[in-house]
């Protein structure tokens, strides 16, 4: 039994200092950039690459996140519904926290509501990031900086200065030649890796114009958007009833 323990413990100190390694191998320190008139000027050209103004007059956007939480955004009302497990959370964007959470589709009051309508909320800005990221690189309170890379091109440093759940976070976007991301690199709080790399591919066209990238990987680990679908209307989704009607 104490070599047993012996052993357990070499490995597990191998392991942490691998951990460490490796974590050191991959940090990188947050680039400085530049603030120009050329930044903004790459960051309109990935816009139109993304269909940004499409993306603008899209009303309704449903998508399922990696399997395990469900969303349908009503952008036009500012209003989202958020499904995990047995729970279903009403959101209204605009009125903060206003809003209604169902567990096994009962009403919930009082403590409990405010803390499914606060998992809700954090939910919905992290997935939804992945979802229209390259849309929000003018968003107030962002800066944008022109990174020069060893191969002649330019990269985009984007820095939210204010705004969702981790404030002064920054993603180094790279551009293929039509301006379309991609890949970027993350400097955020939630992170211990500055510098950590995500891919921004399999892009898909909605039938309002706008493209999204339903397929993200981060080393060993995917993150996929699927079941996208969008219109002008909750009816061109099918619905026969407006699934925001007690909470506006």
């Amino acid at each position: 039994m104490k070599k047993f323990f012996k052993w357990f413990a070499i490995s597990f100190l191998v392991s942490a200092l691998g951990l460490v390694v490796f974590c050191w191998y991959q940090n990188k320190p947050l680039p400085q950039g530049q603030k120009s008139a050329e930044a903004d000027s790459l960051a309109q050209k990935m816009l139109r690459a993304t269909g940004y103004d499409a993306w603008q007059k899209t009303n309704i956007v449903a998508w399922d996140f990696s399997g395990g939480h469900q969303y349908l955004w009503d952008k036009q009302r500012n209003l989202v519904q958020v499904q995990w497990g047995n729970k279903r959370v009403l959101l209204n964007l605009t009125d903060w926290p206003k809003g209604q959470a169902f567990v096994d589709n009962k009403p919930q009051t009082g403590n409990e509501l405010d803390v499914e309508r606060g998992k809700a909320w954090a939910y919905f800005c992290n997935d939804s990031f992945w979802l229209i990221a390259p849309n929000k690189i003018l968003d107030e309170g962002t800066e944008r900086r022109i990174v020069p890379q060893k191969d002649g091109k330019d990269a985009l440093l984007v820095t939210y200065k204010s705004g969702g759940v981790t404030p002064n976070d920054s993603y180094l976007w790279f551009l293929d030649k039509n301006g379309l991301p991609t890949h970027y690199q993350m400097w955020v709080s939630i992170l211990p890796i500055g510098g950590l790399e995500a891919t921004w591919e399999s892009w898909q066209k909605l039938p309002t114009g706008a493209q999204v990238a339903t397929k993200h990987k981060l080393g060993p680990v995917a993150i996929t958007i699927e079941n996208l679908k969008a219109g002008q209307s909750w009816q061109e989704l099918g619905m026969t009833a407006d699934p925001f009607a007690g909470i506006q």
